[in-house]
């Protein structure tokens, strides 16, 4: 049960990072354009949707932030079931 906590846990960290190159990808022209760019926005887009609902604030959107911050959150919540579980 611990290897699959450590696997979900390790899972989200590279989801997290995912998310930062999604983040990155926007600074510099036509880079979703690519075909990196086209599969990490596949996997990122779902996931963004949720958050989509937060108004950009200066033309700046904070939906990334959050969306890093929930799976900061459940990450810390695996962590505390796999202490629970030892």
């Amino acid at each position: 049960m611990a290897l699959i906590i450590l696997l979900l846990n390790k899972l989200i960290e590279a989801y997290i990072w995912v998310i930062v190159v999604w983040c990155l990808l926007s600074w510099f022209p036509n880079a979703r354009g690519t075909q990196l760019g086209y599969w990490i926005n596949r996997l990122v887009e779902p996931y963004m949707r949720w958050f989509y609902i937060i108004p950009p604030i200066g033309g700046i959107s904070f939906a990334p932030v959050i969306g890093i911050f929930v799976l900061y959150m459940a990450q810390y919540g695996l962590v505390a079931i796999a202490n629970m579980l030892i």
